[in-house]
């Protein structure tokens, strides 16, 4: 399925699950806010409908104005949230030479195909002493087994998951199209694209059926929780 034209269709749903899981939402936004305090001048790889920028903007003062996003559906509801938006994908961007202070990956690694290509012109695209911040569902985390899970027997109505998704679980559209990593594999491409001092925090460290029932605050490390940020600096 092409990553692309399933964000376009459903570019509406996005929104649409996250209103309907409101304190997983405002737990996510948490974490993202987590590693951008005094981050600069921040550059948003796979912006979405800019649902998290508007949020970080209003609610703590960060200030995300420009990102890109493969999707036209999605770009489109960014652009009326006032973030300049560039269609195209991370693979194919100019990120720019020494341009930013921060770029922000929210939720977008398992989209990307080649990570280290995207890692390295992250570190180019960043001024000296910038840093990136990377977050994702972790492979290992239970969101990302049940998804794959999902993903293999190609819905959410069946039998192995009866009892075990929240009833409204994330659209089986984007889950599809997603390749989830391991924290570990995310630590190694970073290493390898020229990034050190890795900080890390996480959220969402209830199971995925109780993890709407409460807004967290992140907290260190990445050894529970399923939303995992790490903030790594450019050498």
């Amino acid at each position: 399925m092409d990553k692309k034209k399933s964000f376009d269709e459903y570019a509406s749903n996005y929104d649409a699950w996250f209103f309907d899981n409101t304190n997983l939402l405002r737990s996510e936004v948490n974490l993202v806010a987590h590693f951008l305090k005094d981050a600069g001048d921040i550059f948003s790889v796979g912006c979405g409908s800019g649902l998290f920028e508007s949020i970080l903007k209003k609610d703590f003062g960060i200030n995300i104005e420009y990102g890109i996003e493969p999707s036209d559906g999605m770009a489109d509801i960014a652009r009326k949230r006032g973030v300049t938006v560039e269609v195209t994908t991370a693979e194919d961007a100019d990120f720019g030479i020494e341009k930013y202070d921060t770029i922000l990956f929210n939720g977008t690694p398992s989209y990307i195909n080649d990570l280290k290509a995207v890692f390295e012109k992250a570190n180019k695209a960043l001024k000296p002493g910038g840093k990136v911040v990377v977050i994702d569902v972790p492979k290992e985390s239970s969101y990302a087994i049940m998804y794959n899970l999902a993903k293999a027997v190609d819905t959410w109505d069946h039998s192995l998951l009866k009892g075990v998704n929240p009833k409204d679980p994330y659209p089986i559209e984007f889950v599809k199209v997603a390749n989830w990593r391991t924290t570990q594999e995310k630590i190694d491409l970073l290493n390898e694209t020229g990034f050190a001092n890795l900080e890390f925090a996480q959220t969402l460290t209830k199971h995925p059926l109780y993890s709407n029932d409460v807004e967290e605050q992140p907290i260190e490390g990445y050894d529970c929780g399923d939303y995992v940020a790490i903030c790594a600096v450019k050498k």
